[in-house]
Parts: structure tokens; C-alpha cells; sequence
């Protein structure tokens, strides 16, 4: 209940609202809208006088948003997507006539190592559905927050946010990956003689040491870095030809070192979960969840794949 005196407000201008931070342009969101854009200037004026502030203010030829707006867009448009699943009638989903695309974000290898089967099972059961996998530069969770991304694939740390559901796939380690004929595919690898060599560091923060120098360091030893690369694809390539030696998560870069000597790191890390991450507002959308369902799936064939190997 509003408090005394407060009159209702208008609901709608909150549609109107995202749609005016999400196109930035009068002109763009009354089109949106299906609205004149007198109608959307007057609309405006009104969001101005409910929230006391500008909201867009004219830069150049262009108009851009006030810090109230930008701290407002996310919120509005977790408003205005929770009202349409509120007003949408409940059906039963119905995969063969099923048109939608979903967006999944990973990091490199993940694609190639489970997203054929996935592709493959997806297509059999909704041929309608199209999956579109983007890249992962950042641990940042506001792309899930702004159904920017449906489902991401990661490790759950104290970067997740904190609404963010997960779902454990697999275990995974950190393993060491040499080109065929290299050096270290014979004989014991131990900690100096796997130290001794040329290795590429992956880091999306440019970093040059990681865990393996961690655990490298009480033995009094150092590895030698020639190169740094943001992705695992990059690593491997570089190590497929030539004699460097990179460190990649073993199982999501399984079909990356097909063909490639995979060996078990002479130091003691510690596993870590790759887990399905998602916003908490797609939770009860059966083709979300259908989604969800294969994708643990196809991880979990790839799991009991890599046990009988």
C-alpha cells in the first residue's frame, strides 16, 4: 500500500523508460514503442518530473545518460522483463515449433569440446532453437543480470554475484600440454626438469605468473614465461608448433590437444568446478530449463568419456 497522499504512479512509464535508456534516442524508442515521437518527448518529461532528474541530457548531436540513469537501467529492465513473464500466459513448451535464440558465454575450448553435441542434440529435439556462443573476457556477472547472456559456463568465486544460480558440471585440473616428438613426452617430468623449460602463460589480466609459480616457488623454482596470452585456444596453438609448454584446464580443452601429449603437472594444485551459471529470473522458463538440462548432460557424457579413457 502507498503511503497517505502518495498518488498511484504510472507503470507504464517504466517501459517507456527502458526503452529510452536501452536506444539512447527519442526518435529510436518511440519507434520501439510504436509511438509519435511528440508522444515520447511528453513521456520523457514525465519520467523527468517523477524521478527529479534529466535522465538524458543533450550531448553534441546525441543524447546521453545521467549517472541517476545509468544507476536506474538495469534495474528498470529487470522490472519491465519480471512484468511481461508475469502478463505472458503459462504454455506448455512445445520444442518443435520452439523459435528462439539463446546466448551462452565460455571461455575458449568449451565450445569446441562440448558444443557439437550440444548443437547436435538441440537441433534434433527444437530445430527452431539457435545457440549463440560469445566470448568470455571478464568474470563480470552483469551480462547475466542483463539478459545480455542466458547461461555462462565458469568457476564460481567471490566475483559471482550473489543472485547468480550455479550448477556444478564437471571437475576439471590444470594439466601441462606439449606438441608430439617435444622433449617431455618421455621419461619422468619432474618439478625442475617441467621448470627448466619455455612455457606460455594464459591470462585475460595480462598477468605473468599464476598457481603453477605458486607452487613452483617453496621448491626454489621459477618458471621461464616467453609468452602471455588471454585465451587457452592461443596456448595451445603456440605449443602445438613449438617446443613452449602451456597449462590449460585438461578436460574443457580436450578437443583443443587432440592430437597433442597431455601430462599431469609435477606440482600439487588443487581441482576446481566448472559450473552453468544463470539469472535468477529465467529459473522457472522451461526452455531455459530444457536448455540447462542438456547442457549438464553433454558434460556429464564428456565426464564419464574422460573416467573410461
Amino acid at each position: 500500500m502507498l503511503p497517505a497522499g502518495m498518488s498511484n504512479p504510472d507503470l507504464n512509464l517504466l517501459f517507456t523508460l527502458d526503452a529510452l535508456l536501452a536506444e539512447g534516442s527519442v526518435a529510436r524508442a518511440a519507434q520501439r514503442l510504436r509511438l509519435s515521437p511528440s508522444a515520447m518527448s511528453r513521456a520523457l518529461g514525465r519520467l523527468r518530473e517523477a524521478t527529479g532528474d534529466p535522465l538524458l541530457v543533450r550531448a553534441g548531436r546525441s543524447l546521453v545518460p545521467t549517472p541517476r540513469a545509468i544507476e536506474l537501467r538495469a534495474r528498470t529492465r529487470q522490472l519491465v522483463q519480471d512484468a511481461a513473464a508475469v502478463l505472458r500466459p503459462a504454455e506448455k513448451l512445445d520444442l518443435k515449433r520452439l523459435v528462439r535464440t539463446f546466448t551462452l558465454r565460455t571461455s575458449e575450448g568449451w565450445v569446441e569440446n562440448f558444443g557439437p553435441e550440444l548443437i547436435s542434440r538441440i537441433g534434433a529435439e527444437a530445430p527452431g532453437v539457435r545457440l549463440r556462443f560469445v566470448p568470455k573476457p571478464s568474470k563480470d556477472s552483469s551480462p547475466l543480470r542483463e539478459g545480455a547472456v542466458d547461461l555462462e559456463t565458469g568457476v564460481v568465486d567471490e566475483t559471482t554475484g550473489p543472485e547468480v544460480r550455479t550448477l556444478a558440471l564437471f571437475r576439471d585440473r590444470l594439466a601441462g600440454v606439449v606438441r608430439m616428438g617435444h622433449p617431455l613426452c618421455k621419461g619422468r617430468i619432474s618439478p625442475a626438469r617441467f621448470a627448466a623449460g619455455r612455457h606460455v602463460q594464459v591470462s585475460r589480466e595480462g598477468l605473468g605468473w599464476g598457481p603453477v609459480d605458486d607452487a613452483l616457488k617453496p621448491l626454489g623454482l621459477e618458471r621461464e614465461i616467453v609468452s602471455i596470452v588471454s585465451g587457452f585456444a592461443t596456448a595451445v596453438a603456440l605449443a602445438r608448433g613449438s617446443d613452449f609448454i602451456a597449462t590449460v584446464p585438461e578436460r574443457h580443452t580436450a578437443s583443443l590437444c587432440a592430437g597433442m601429449h597431455v601430462f599431469a603437472l609435477p606440482v600439487v594444485l588443487p581441482e576446481f568446478t566448472v559450473s552453468l551459471l544463470w539469472h535468477p529470473r529465467l529459473d522457472a522458463d522451461a526452455a531455459h530449463r530444457w536448455l540447462r538440462g542438456h547442457v549438464r548432460a553433454v558434460c556429464a557424457g564428456a565426464r564419464r568419456t574422460a573416467k573410461a579413457h
